[in-house]
């Protein structure tokens, strides 16, 4: 066998000068490759190390928001009207559970569900985000806790979440003041997002609906915390690592007088019909009750579809507050304010006398205005007109005057227009005019439609805490302020005053006008329903048609349905050298002013003004 031929190299400069081109590309290939290992090991630990913390801590620390408690309410003399009460309720997140249909029934046999909460509570399901937890059932008793406490394992999604909730001590009687809080809806979440509240709303559900509760949410709600929890990879909780407290909502102290509440309740007695009493030195409101009433505890664990049905289309419609949206004709009770003018634009003086025969008639013209007094007063001057509320004076008095010049007068008594009472559900009545006529109908004014407005009936309108307000003025002699329900806020450390408004007064050409109208509604209430009383008042009483009676007709309230029978009214003030409380009656259909008005209006006044003694202006 011939041995192998040997490979020799011929160019071992060649050879040498390859293995270093090939050393010195695999040198700089590692010194790229290294360069871009270090480059994204610096991206990562340096440029980006914030921004996968974060991520890392997404996975690790879970951040859970603390609601705030909300701020309580207090009336005038520090009794709670307004608290916050512990609960516990069953809540399911929708994506954690398979079958719904079967989970609920399986849930009635450990705690009690009604066909109607698991109907109300499959609709609210196709208006809800399946991964947030829905509440199934509110109120639990400790009995039914325990028991779903020790089944707990049979139910993945299902829980119990502990928390506080509103509750009102007195339930219906100053839910039209109050409001009411409720669970926070589609239309509540767009209008935080707009104002850019809605991050402070992350861990609460409910949100002021009505009365003080909406009006002073940015006050009661308070700010929200939150706690920053280590959990697992199965999102159990392994320790806490920060903790940051709510704040509070602010406790708040109203004008309402609780003991003064409860006794225009008790005279009401659920009779439709409203009270409003205000302090004429301030403004503030002592008294605002609507009846019927309802139980605003209702709303707040979230009341039922036939519940709701029921206030919703009851005819007596206790879910109106009547004592600012409730619009009334004003009847006999305007009477000092249409005399005032009269003195006002010398249409009248003091000693200005005329006949009344019963009626009234616009010269040239056949038909007869009726007084309320078929054989009429006989010669009445503007005392004993006010006095006997004698129609025909007031009759004249508008037809000389004109609608126009009334309306002018009675817009800064607050006719007509919201007084900015400081809750958000008020009407603004009307003061007719005769461009008001126009505008809404499209017709002419007529002559008659001014007598009727002379004795506050026909187009004119107003609210019982309208007709307390412009009582107020009378009072006052032409001083003015707004009308309010909040007294202060309570501070960490201290007590805020609430500011009081006070406008630019009334100021007559006469100033002695305002004594003799004054004069005469003392000269009422002490001739008839106060002429026995320890203290000075003053008054007028109304009696306003629901329905027109024809010329010549007698009006019957047997034959009238309940429902169209005339309406009570009264205005009273006392004492009358300075007064200190004055109110506002309206009774829905209950007939005769002075008969059935009056008691209450007395004993209102009886309550406040025989106290031990009158609460003196802050």
């Amino acid at each position: 066998m011939a041995p192998k031929k040997r490979i020799t190299m011929h160019d071992h400069a060649a050879e040498a000068s390859l293995f270093k081109r090939r050393a010195l590309f695999t040198f700089v290939c590692v010194v790229v490759l290294l360069s871009i290992l270090l480059t994204n090991l610096y991206h990562l630990q340096i440029l980006s190390y914030t921004d996968y913390e974060t991520r890392s801590n997404d996975n690790r620390i879970r951040v859970v928001p603390v609601a705030p408690s909300r701020g309580l309410i207090y009336d005038r003399h520090g009794q709670l009207l307004a608290e916050n009460q512990p609960f516990f309720s069953l809540e399911l997140v929708p994506e954690k559970v398979k079958d719904i249909s079967e989970t609920l029934q399986a849930l009635s046999s450990v705690i009690p569900l009604t066909a109607e909460e698991q109907e109300d509570f499959i609709e609210s399901l196709k208006y809800h985000r399946r991964f947030k937890p829905l509440t199934l059932k509110n109120r639990l008793s400790e009995e039914q806790v325990a028991l779903f406490s020790v089944n707990q394992h049979r139910f993945p999604g299902v829980s119990v979440v502990a928390g506080l909730k509103r509750h009102y001590p007195y339930n219906g009687l100053m839910t039209h003041a109050l409001g009411y809080v409720g669970r926070i809806n589609d239309r509540d979440q767009a209008a935080l997002q707009r104002s850019e509240q809605w991050k402070n709303y992350a861990a609460t559900k409910d949100i002021g609906k009505q009365g003080i509760e909406k009006f002073y949410e940015n006050l009661l709600h308070g700010k929200p915390g939150h706690l920053e929890e280590e959990v697992n990879n199965r999102g159990r909780t392994i320790r806490t690592l920060k903790s940051v407290a709510p704040d509070p909502g602010q406790d708040i102290y109203l004008t309402l007088d609780l003991n003064l509440q409860k006794k225009a309740a008790e005279l009401l007695d659920g009779r439709r019909g409203s009270v409003v009493a205000i302090d004429p030195r301030d403004g503030g409101i002592l008294a605002m009750l609507s009846s019927p009433t309802y139980d605003p505890n209702l709303f707040v664990h979230g009341i039922s579809s036939k519940a709701y049905g029921e206030l919703l289309n009851s005819r007596s419609r206790p879910l109106i507050n009547r004592a600012t949206q409730g619009q009334y004709a004003p009847a006999s009770t305007v009477k000092p304010h249409l005399a005032l003018l009269g003195l006002e634009e010398k249409t009248i003086t003091a000693k200005t006398r005329i006949w009344d025969p019963g009626f009234w008639q616009i010269p040239g013209v056949e038909r007869k205005y009726r007084d309320w007094k078929r054989w009429g007063h006989g010669w009445v001057d503007v005392n004993s007109a006010l006095i006997d509320s004698c129609d025909t004076f007031f009759y004249d008095l508008a037809y000389k005057t004109g609608v126009d010049k009334i309306a002018h007068f009675m817009q800064p008594f607050g006719f007509g227009e919201r007084t900015g009472v400081d809750i958000f559900e008020e009407s603004a009545g009307i003061m007719p005019s005769k461009d008001w006529k126009r505008l809404r109908y499209n017709q002419p004014w007529y002559i008659g439609d001014t007598i009727s407005v002379g004795i506050g009936q026909g187009y004119w309108t107003t609210t019982p805490l309208q007709l307390a307000n412009a009582t107020a003025i009378l009072a006052n002699k032409g001083r003015r302020f707004t009308p309010h329900l909040l007294k202060s806020i309570k501070d960490s450390t201290s007590m805020i005053d609430s500011p009081i408004d006070e406008r630019a007064p009334i100021e007559l050409k006469d100033p002695a006008n305002w004594d003799i109208i004054k004069q005469a509604m003392k000269d009422t209430a002490h001739k008839k329903r106060f002429k026995d009383t320890p203290y000075t008042a003053a008054m007028k009483t109304g009696t306003a048609q629901v329905i027109s009676v024809a010329e010549g007709e007698k009006y019957d309230a047997d034959a009238i349905e309940e429902h169209f029978r005339d309406n009570a009214l009264i205005i009273a003030y006392a004492p009358f050298e300075n007064p200190t409380i004055v109110l506002a009656v309206v009774l829905e259909n209950a007939g005769w002013g002075g008969a059935n008005a009056g008691p209450v209006a007395r004993a209102l006044l009886d309550e406040y003004m025989l106290r031990d003694t009158v609460e003196p202006l802050q």
